[in-house]
């Protein structure tokens, strides 16, 4: 019987990208608006990808009613670029994520899902190349909503439409890799496992009150251990 529901993040979390990332969806945009933004300078921890998109070309002058017209075309352009483009090499597994996932997998108590603000298409593909998409049979992402803090609702009905369960706030898991994530578990009064292996340090993470810290998801009992408690306590 399903008793647990653990969402993970992507980036950061399971799995880094390198630049070529950020240098598609530079191309993406100058291809669609004329201009890349500040695409090579922003920030994009824990954001979601239509806000960043958003947020690159506000930051050099671009309206939001012209941001809105061409956003359905930079998000597909940047999709295809990606798939086009992204290869295997571009992509490093975070250490202990392949064993983290063989043991949650074969969890009978446990349902594995996404929360991320990635695209669902461009977010699958970066799971498909290094081979870890087929743990996840459904996610939330930044197609199903306008902020992060809506996906978690949105996750959790999703699960519910799989499973026929509706997993209550002792039941789920947020694991991420920044302040994001762990606002995202609030929303929910979930469990939060914050993990320091994006751009935010085990300090700077810590000043945000996860639940529980870890600088890597590499001790796999430990973390299975945490995440199978009967409470958030």
């Amino acid at each position: 019987m399903l008793k647990k529901l653990v969402l993970f993040d992507i980036d950061g979390t399971l799995l880094t990208v390198n630049s070529i990332n950020r240098r598609i969806l530079a191309d993406a945009l100058k291809e669609v608006y004329g201009t890349e933004g500040s695409t090579s300078t922003h920030n994009f921890a824990g954001k979601m990808d239509s806000v960043i998109i958003y947020e690159v070309l506000q930051s050099v002058g671009v309206s939001d009613s012209v941001i809105a017209e061409k956003f359905d075309k930079a998000k597909q352009t940047y999709i295809e670029m990606f798939r086009l483009h992204a290869r295997l090499s571009d992509i490093i597994l975070m250490d202990g994520i392949r064993n983290l996932l063989d043991e949650l997998s074969a969890h009978s108590e446990v349902m594995l899902g996404l929360l991320t603000g990635n695209f669902e298409a461009s977010g699958r593909q970066k799971l498909l190349l290094p081979e870890i998409n087929h743990y996840f049979p459904f996610g939330a992402f930044a197609d199903d909503a306008g902020s992060r803090n809506e996906l978690p609702p949105v996750a959790v009905e999703k699960a519910y439409q799989l499973t026929g369960r509706r997993f209550s706030e002792n039941d789920i898991i947020i694991i991420g890799d920044t302040e994001h994530d762990i606002a995202c578990a609030r929303v929910l009064n979930a469990k939060s496992i914050a993990v320091a292996t994006g751009t935010y340090s085990a300090e700077e993470l810590k000043k945000h009150n996860p639940h529980v810290l870890y600088e890597n998801l590499t001790e796999t009992p430990i973390v299975m251990s945490e995440i199978l408690k009967s409470s958030i306590n």
